[in-house]
């Protein structure tokens, strides 16, 4: 029987909804599958308080904004939405440095090649940087340290996927108010708003200023037919007649046993299957599929090996409360400080200025906003709306500064499945994560130098100093790219190794930690790995890159 699709992909990321566009836009019969739901403003956390956590050995009770992953001395927080992972991150779109290319790829990928792909993720996310009539006081900060620390001229902005109104300004009464975000249509038709330095970037922009993948990609991809289904939780995948059978369970919310939904099982066939679940999904479904269900037997035993946290490390700076930081104010990353090209004790990393989400402020905000539409009188509205106005122009962070980086670990980690102490029945998805990967001394050592030069105290979570305990939302690898499968999972060309017309897509194929944050890197592999598809599949030889 002939395949439902020509192409299935699983997951809706910065790889799935950019092959899903790519390949929707070239007249393929694709379907996205995706485990998380389809979010609407009114259900973000950051406006409902509610919706926080996505239960993946359970998905039928939680299909909330955040999967947080415990291994240990490594968690992994991870997205779960239509547009994955795009609606948690804090927009940095940055290009990984040229050099990075040189060791561990293969032969194929070099930064020349990808720069087109590069170019092409940052014109369709509309990639801008920071306005200097916005400058946030941590940008200052930051830009100060920088010169103080005589690395002044390894400071620069951040490209960061948000949408600026360049008459905004911190100047003007009330600032952070949404009403001063100012609508437009973007190149995909979507209405959208403008940056207002809400500092609500990883938990739900409101005014949609920030650039998501269901903003663009995904409705672009719609817009030639492509079929995205929210709450499929993909199980397994086997080769048929023709191409691949990917079974799934629909995720029915609510309604069972103490409130909890249900699954149904179904299947969907297709001549070619995109894994695009992200370092830790695509990793886990191919290990279940070689390991557990035995539906392809032949997936290169490489398959979990050098996984890699990219180096992330968060410390904080304290100063008098003379000085404002106020890091709940502005995008939650600006600007960056470079250590890759040049590195400092011998490691590669930059130092990012972070930010804290408003979740007080906002609760506050919701809660008298509610209480407002309650009353009659005008002056009593008069009056809670000006405790709002107040609250939204104070920081509780004001003297905090998030001192963040992202570096060059050892990239030595390693997924298999295992069975939890507590529940010996079944498998789960267990890491390998060697204390020693991380350039964490030389962070460490570089934060507390910005810090004393502007007059601050660094302080570092014992989590780290007592437990070595590490957080990352910026896991890569698993799936990787090599020359060959005793040395890869996949080719340059994201296909997989003894499975013809079985990809992957996402940030599981990077084989090396990048230093900087990944999105658009995985994203501009995941535009060049359509490219070749498309090439592959109407059998014309491959032009130089003039759009797709």
């Amino acid at each position: 029987m002939a395949p439902d699709f020509d192409v299935l992909i699983i997951g809706s990321g910065f790889g799935g909804a950019v092959t899903a566009c790519r390949l929707a836009e070239q007249g393929m019969r694709v379907l996205v599958l995706e485990r998380g739901r389809r979010w609407e403003v009114k259900d973000y956390p950051s406006q409902s308080g509610e919706n926080w956590i996505y239960n993946n050995d359970h998905p039928q009770r939680e299909q909330g904004w955040i999967d947080w992953r415990f291994w240990g001395n490594m968690t992994v927080v991870v997205g779960a939405a239509v547009g994955g992972g795009s609606l948690i991150y804090a927009n940095v779109s940055a290009p990984a440095h040229r050099e990075c290319f040189d060791h561990g790829w293969p032969a194929e990928i070099t930064y020349q090649e990808l720069a087109p792909y590069y170019d092409r993720v940052g014109k369709m996310l509309n990639v801008q940087t920071l306005p200097d009539g916005q400058l946030t006081h941590r940008f200052k900060l930051m830009k100060e340290a920088a010169e103080k620390a005589g690395y002044g001229d390894r400071f620069t902005k951040m490209p960061v996927a948000i949408t600026f109104d360049p008459n905004f300004t911190y100047d003007q009464p009330d600032p952070f108010n949404n009403k001063n975000s100012v609508k437009h249509l973007n190149d995909q038709g979507v209405e959208q708003g403008t940056c207002v330095h809400c500092g609500n970037c990883d938990f739900g922009c409101q005014v949609h200023a920030k650039n998501t993948l269901d903003l663009n990609y995904i409705p672009q991809a719609e817009k030639y037919h492509a079929d995205v289904r929210p709450l499929h939780y993909v199980r397994f995948i086997e080769p048929v007649d023709g191409g691949y059978r990917v079974t799934f369970d629909r995720i029915i919310p609510g309604g069972g046993f103490l409130g909890e939904g249900k699954l149904v099982r179904g299947s969907e066939t297709a001549r070619k299957v995109i894994v695009a679940a992200g370092s830790l999904g695509s990793t886990e479904l191919l290990l279940r599929c070689r390991d557990q269900y035995k539906t392809l037997p032949e997936l290169s035993p490489f398959l979990g090996h050098d996984w890699s946290s990219n180096g992330d490390f968060l410390t904080l700076g304290r100063y008098p409360d003379s000085r404002t930081i106020a890091p709940s104010w502005g995008p939650t990353i600006t600007c960056y400080i470079d250590f890759l090209n040049k590195p400092f004790q011998d490691q590669r990393f930059v130092v990012e200025d972070g930010g804290f989400a408003p979740f007080l402020r906002d609760y506050l905000e919701k809660k008298l906003s509610q209480a407002e539409h309650g009353i009659k009188q005008p002056y009593l509205k008069v009056i809670l709306d000006s405790i709002a106005r107040d609250l939204r122009n104070e920081d509780p962070f004001g003297n905090v500064m998030p001192w963040f980086a992202n570096g060059v670990d050892k990239s030595n980690g390693r997924f298999y499945l295992g069975h939890k102490w507590w529940w010996p029945w079944g498998k789960h998805l267990e890491l390998d994560w060697p204390e020693d990967s991380e350039p964490t001394d030389a962070i460490i050592a570089m934060h507390t130098m910005l810090s004393k030069v502007t007059g601050g105290k660094e302080w570092v979570s014992p989590t780290w100093t007592d437990l070595k305990w590490l957080i990352t939302p910026h896991p890569l690898g698993g799936c990787n790219m090599g020359a060959e499968p005793g040395n890869g999972v996949v080719n340059h060309a994201g296909a997989v190794f003894g499975y013809p017309g079985l990809y992957v897509a996402d940030g599981a194929i990077v084989p090396e930690a990048i230093g900087i944050n990944p999105s658009r890197t995985i994203a501009c592999l995941s535009e060049r790995i359509a490219h070749l598809i498309v090439t592959e599949d109407t059998g014309r030889a491959r032009p130089a890159f003039a759009g797709i």
